[in-house]
């Protein structure tokens, strides 16, 4: 007896080749979540992404991107063939030995850099300055430096890291852009802090603490406690937006790196003394993954980087 013939799977067969734009344009989608992003990223214009994702929807029979609120969110196919994508197009670059051009003058591109709040205060806008003078067209897009910022650099999320990032493994490369080291700033008029201050005063007083987290800040923490420096913490804070406002306004001392300090006391409001107690320094750095690490525009940015903030 014969067995029946099995069901024919409806198995839909690919329309159109996928060439390395169309991987480029994927990947961009994956990362930004947004066609204008993308387009920047890639140096392309809206219109030539749009028409490149139109062809992979038709591809892969699938919406693959799907705008939610004022993001395009992707599929669950989507979510699922982005690592295989970016594989693919790691795959073709490398094959191929394919490198695209970077021209500063004329580029569009947009860099995805993550900072903390510190170096948006001290570092970005000279640093924007310089970028603007050499490449007019290049856009900057700025996320904070958190605990995920390894992760955004690995899958390409970010491009590039600048901060103090110590728990970096095997795959990141690191560039020493200057060191650093903290001071105590207080509000100029301080009733008992004056002319120095003391071990004894710096106990003594109630302090403002700022918890960065991913940023590396906790080594005071971490250095007060092994010289058995007690500090009464009376706020404590998420970042430093606002930290110098509030330092005028009370008795509080702050904790703080050297160049936030620098800004902050202009204005003659704030006052800055040595600390006390000895706290180590540390290397501010340019952060980046090996995956980034031959892309000529990639490399501009952090040639360009470099001798704008390098000390």
């Amino acid at each position: 007896m014969r067995a029946a013939p099995r069901e024919a799977r409806n198995v839909t067969k690919p329309q159109a080749s996928l060439d390395r734009r169309l991987l480029a344009v994927f990947d961009e989608m994956s990362k930004r979540r947004s066609v204008t992003l993308a387009a920047e990223t890639l140096g392309l214009s809206q219109p030539a992404v749009s028409v490149a994702l139109a062809r992979l929807r038709e591809h892969f029979a699938d919406p693959l991107f799907v705008r939610v609120g004022a993001a395009m969110e992707p599929t669950p196919l989507a979510r699922e063939l982005a690592p295989q994508m970016r594989q693919a197009l790691e795959a073709f670059d490398t094959a191929f030995g394919y490198r695209s051009q970077f021209d500063p003058p004329t580029a569009t591109r947009r860099f995805c850099i993550s900072m903390s709040d510190i170096s948006q205060v001290v570092l970005l806008p000279g640093l924007w300055a310089g970028l603007l003078a050499m490449a007019p067209g290049v856009s900057i897009e700025v996320r904070p430096l958190s605990q995920q910022t390894a992760m955004q650099l690995e899958s390409g999320d970010a491009d590039l890291a600048i901060g103090f990032m110590p728990q970096l493994t095997a795959g990141f490369y690191q560039q020493k852009l200057f060191p650093q080291r903290y001071v105590c700033v207080v509000r100029a008029g301080h009733p008992r802090i004056r002319r120095t201050l003391s071990r004894a005063l710096y106990e003594s007083e109630s302090h403002i603490a700022v918890s960065a987290a991913g940023t590396g800040h906790a080594i005071v923490e971490r250095a007060c406690e092994r010289q058995g420096v007690v500090r009464r913490i009376s706020i404590e804070v998420p970042n430093y937006a606002g930290l110098s406002y509030v330092i005028q306004g009370t008795d509080l001392i702050a904790t703080i790196p050297l160049r936030l300090a620098e800004i902050i006391t202009k204005q003659g409001r704030l006052r800055t003394f040595e600390l006390p107690v000895k706290l180590p320094g540390y290397d501010i750095n340019l952060n980046w993954h090996e995956r980034a690490h031959h892309d000529p525009g990639h490399r501009w940015m952090r040639s360009g980087i470099a001798r704008l903030l390098r000390t």
